[in-house]
């Protein structure tokens, strides 16, 4: 599995949209995708909303992405993460 940040900023929609059994569609539908959500955290500033997630892939990272804006009203941005441990390796290899 691969790691994923998804920044969510709201649409006028989306706060009029508000609810747990959103954020519990928001879950079932990643897990439908075949991820898990290994993190939610509302957020100040730049971004409205950080997602830490545990995707199959790339494919399944953009479905999830797509799929969670047109759910929730939530623009969303994602981004693959690397561990820094796996960075360090990867960079000692060049």
């Amino acid at each position: 599995m691969a790691t994923f940040l998804m920044y969510g900023n709201y649409s006028s929609r989306a706060l009029q949209e508000m609810s747990v059994q959103r954020t519990s569609k928001a879950v079932d539908l990643i897990r439908r995708l075949g991820g898990e959500v290994e993190a939610m955290y509302a957020a100040l500033g730049q971004h409205d909303l950080v997602f830490v997630l545990s995707m199959p892939g790339i494919d399944e990272a953009v479905k999830a992405s797509v799929a969670l804006t047109k759910l929730t009203g939530i623009a969303f941005s994602t981004s693959p993460a690397v561990s820094v441990e796996h960075f360090d390796k990867l960079m000692s290899e060049i």
